[in-house]
């Protein structure tokens, strides 16, 4: 009975570092069986969009290979888990199952029911936390009920922040006498083949070492930069390990030791530049939170007066806006950079989301749809808390009365029009003064010297001062219309 080996589910935790499932079925010197079940219709509404499927197979594929090298492999099967648990606990002789909490309103349930099930037949089933710094539960005001501001949440957060050292990768891991049945990685179908991931190699390395890599490219060249640099989409000055947090290639706590150790360690050390970078580890965990007590909100506002706003469906306009075809710089440029390297700096995130729903009047979903599907980083909580807040229907939401001036925003983040110019060409040889107003002049509309020819750079599709004074009216209707209900 003690050498019957341990299943290891690993989801969103691909990395063998700072794994409590892991080395916790390491520490039994039994025989682990790793295993990565591929089963997107357990996911409701929200499986893996196709940048994520494109970074999730690469993943895979390296994590076999780090397991290799301690002698072990991963075990790759097609849902439904239960079912591929329960055979793999039959053909291996299994007594005991341990994974890393996922916290998404779907894959809470799932597992719940696999616990269930599992434990009744006799399985020692095990969870733990890997993947935030608290659970999501654990962090209530005075009241008893869940934040909703930031800061008192962070606050609260930082005060019992106690973080132990991660774990050790194991340096072997004990093999069972013979491996189970496993597909192989390009049997699954988990890439989509297009053409919207090509080059997304020349952005980007998965796995846990690129992301460790990435890592230590902040510390040494960005994070003494970082709270002046973040918000300059056109400078590498942020730390572009959001994809590799969600895949769990890297964990929270490695990054808040390293890089803020000062800052959890002594509230007076909390100007030094790790500490603007922390507070984005916060953020992180914030948006759990929010996902575990309102779990209707990756679809629903939490504002419900949002529900009143008479949104338009104009598909000419969200597809201008998702083809970086809309005629405003600084929003085109970010969605661009998106369809070309999956990811977006955060601040444009901000631009283009505010121009998507306020500008347009485009419901925040459809925007959240689209992140969902184009982003290497699309991570449930944090697509919903980055929607509704620039929405202005979250929690601690910017108001929907703050509408975004794209011109100003890009000359503000953007002085010298190098994002710009990085991924709109066709604007590459205007003056920095005029990149992100390319057509105004004096109110007439015009094409400058230095627009390249033949590119084409579309007029702007609505104006903006128009469209601004639109959404406020629309907004005050829809609480007008709240109050008379009341």
């Amino acid at each position: 009975m003690s050498e019957c080996p341990v299943i290891v589910w690993l989801r969103q935790d691909l990395r063998l570092a700072d794994n409590d499932a892991l080395a916790a079925a390491a520490a039994r010197r039994v025989p682990v069986i790793p295993v990565y079940i591929w089963a997107p219709e357990e996911e409701d509404r929200w499986a893996p969009g196709t940048a994520s499927r494109w970074w999730l197979s690469r993943s895979l594929a390296r994590l076999d290979r780090s397991l290799r090298r301690l002698g072990s492999r991963l075990v790759l099967r097609s849902g439904p888990s239960l079912e591929a648990l329960r055979d793999l606990v039959r053909s291996t002789g299994a007594r005991a199952l341990f994974w890393n909490r996922r916290y998404e309103p779907a894959a809470v349930a799932r597992d719940a029911a696999v616990a269930r099930t599992l434990e009744t037949e006799g399985l020692e089933v095990r969870t733990f936390n890997s993947s935030l710094l608290f659970e999501p539960g654990s962090i209530l005001n005075g009241s008893g009920g869940p934040y909703r501001v930031f800061t008192p949440f962070w606050n609260a957060c930082l005060a019992r922040m106690d973080l132990a050292k991660p774990a050790p990768a194991p340096r072997r891991l004990r093999a069972p006498a013979s491996w189970p049945r496993a597909s192989k990685l390009e049997r699954l179908p988990i890439e989509s083949r297009t053409s919207r991931t090509r080059g997304f190699e020349t952005f980007w390395e998965p796995g846990e070492e690129g992301a460790e890599a990435e890592l230590q490219r902040f510390l040494a060249a960005a994070m003494e930069a970082y709270p002046g640099g973040r918000d300059r989409p056109g400078e590498r000055a942020t730390s572009r390990l959001s994809p590799h947090l969600h895949f769990g290639e890297i964990g929270p706590r490695r990054v808040a030791r390293q890089v803020g150790s000062a800052v959890l360690e002594s509230p007076a050390a909390r100007a030094v530049p790790g500490e603007a970078f922390v507070r984005q580890i916060g953020w992180r965990e914030f948006a759990y939170h929010l996902l575990h007590h309102f779990p209707e909100s990756p679809e629903r506002p939490l504002d419900a007066s949002f529900d009143r706003i008479r949104w338009s469906s104009d598909e000419k306009a969200l597809r201008a806006w998702q083809e970086g075809r809309t005629g405003f710089p600084m929003v085109d440029a970010g969605m661009r950079e998106l369809l070309a390297t999956g990811w977006m700096h955060n601040r444009v995130r901000m631009i283009v989301a505010s121009f998507l729903v306020k500008d347009l009047l485009i419901p925040w979903q459809a925007g959240a749809a689209w992140f969902w599907d184009t982003l290497v980083d699309a991570d449930l909580a944090n697509n919903t808390l980055g929607w509704q807040w620039t929405a202005g229907c979250g929690a601690d939401a910017a108001p929907f009365v703050r509408v975004f001036n794209p011109a100003l925003q890009g000359r503000r983040f953007d002085p010298d029009g190098e994002y710009v110019r990085r991924f709109v060409p066709e604007l590459s040889r205007l003056p920095a003064g005029r990149i992100h107003q390319p057509r105004s002049n004096g109110g007439r509309s015009q094409a400058l010297p230095g627009m390249e020819e033949g590119y084409g750079y579309p007029e702007p599709i609505v104006d903006h001062a128009d469209s601004r004074r639109r959404a406020l009216e629309a907004y005050r209707r829809a609480r007008s219309s709240r109050r008379a209900d009341a």
